[in-house]
């Protein structure tokens, strides 16, 4: 199958099927979605919704969370992965975006990055969930889909495969394209056993393609 019918088979299933796919993260306003992408790396979903109410109840918004210590944070996020750098992390995100943003999110990706704890990932999740930007967040569901599926080849860093997908996939659906790839692999093609048998588009899948006979 040549890679501009894999893409079109791709965005023709999940707009179909998944239409309205978005981040299964909890949040009201912009500022708790930063905080809740930033406390689910290495983390899952589940996880930081379980978490996230009290702590939002207690720094409702970037002044209160500026003005506490990183010890109090952690209190309130012990159990996510990491707790004690993304208690740094925090406090020193909005305290710049306090300090430099006037309590607002940016848009741009590039300001966003500014920020401790904001990565190009987290950026990206921003800028296309909160600003409708054309961006593509790449997480390791999003890495490892889009080379099983064969959206991407030979795409060996997040940055490359984002690339590959910024490229090929219409520019409209690449902010839910980054849900249905996260979606796919958290439920469907897991890491360590994908679940070829139940999965809807193994017929277009490279994975399944070379690997199927053997499963």
């Amino acid at each position: 199958m040549l890679k501009k019918d894999r893409f079109k088979a791709f965005v023709e299933y999940f707009s179909t099927h998944q239409p309205d796919a978005k981040t299964e993260l909890h949040y009201t306003n912009p500022y708790e979605l930063l905080v809740a992408v930033i406390l689910s790396a290495q983390c899952t979903d589940k996880r930081i919704n379980q978490i996230t109410p009290a702590l939002f109840e207690r720094f409702p918004d970037p002044y209160t969370l500026a003005a506490s210590s990183v010890e109090e944070v952690f209190q309130y996020i012990r159990t996510v992965s990491y707790p004690n750098n993304k208690a740094k992390h925090l406090i020193g995100m909005a305290r710049m975006l306090t300090g430099e943003f006037q309590g607002i999110v940016p848009s741009s990706i590039e300001e966003l990055q500014k920020m401790p704890g904001v990565g190009r990932k987290t950026a990206n999740v921003i800028a296309s969930v909160v600003y409708q930007a054309p961006a593509i967040a790449v997480d390791t569901h999003v890495f490892r889909v889009a080379n099983r599926l064969g959206l991407t080849q030979n795409a060996r860093t997040p940055l490359s495969v984002e690339k590959q997908l910024m490229k090929y996939l219409p520019k409209e659906t690449l902010g839910r394209a980054h849900h249905w790839l996260i979606l796919h692999g958290r439920y469907i093609c897991v890491a360590r056993r994908p679940k070829c048998e139940i999965c809807p588009i193994s017929w277009f899948c490279k994975y399944y393609e070379i690997a199927g006979s053997r499963l």
